[in-house]
């Protein structure tokens, strides 16, 4: 195998993280990202702890992460994976667009490390599109395609 076909798959610690995104705690939903190939994919991951403050209301007697949470998982990856391969840019903002195709398959609980498959699909200019699926112990949870813009400091949001 010549050099020229390997590629070399970046991680992305927590503290790169808290870099490149500007979600913190409680509502930073991805501890590290694995198997970093450029924007193209990648492979966050989610350790779900009891002590998470969302299981206080949902539900105290069977706790189960939101779906909604699950979806911003997907997202906040998206986001960092397309923050991190914007070379020498630093944007503001990742401003999550759309959403679509959402499956909820199987309950995420406490004790779950759930991992966010995430694949480009499309990218225009400041815009990225992903098609995710979440899997825990390797089986789908969650699926959903989602877009995501990065806005620099001189831009403004939209409207």
């Amino acid at each position: 195998m010549n050099d020229a076909s390997v590629t070399t798959l970046e991680t992305i610690d927590i503290q790169r993280l808290l870099e490149l995104l500007p979600h913190r705690y409680p509502f930073l939903l991805v501890d590290r990202i694995i198997a970093c190939d450029g924007d193209n994919s990648c492979i966050g991951i989610k350790n779900v702890t009891f002590n998470e403050p969302q299981f206080q209301g949902h539900f105290p007697s069977t706790p189960v992460m939101p779906g909604v949470l699950l979806i911003e998982g997907m997202a906040q990856t998206a986001g960092a994976l397309c923050v991190n391969a914007a070379l020498g840019v630093r944007p503001k903002l990742v401003y999550f667009m759309t959403i679509n195709n959402v499956k909820f398959r199987k309950p995420v609980i406490p004790g779950d490390r759930v991992e966010f498959h995430m694949q480009k699909t499309t990218r225009r200019r400041n815009m990225w599109w992903y098609k995710g699926v979440a899997k825990v112990d390797g089986v789908a949870v969650c699926e959903a395609e989602i877009s995501a813009m990065l806005v620099a400091d001189e831009e403004k949001a939209p409207a």
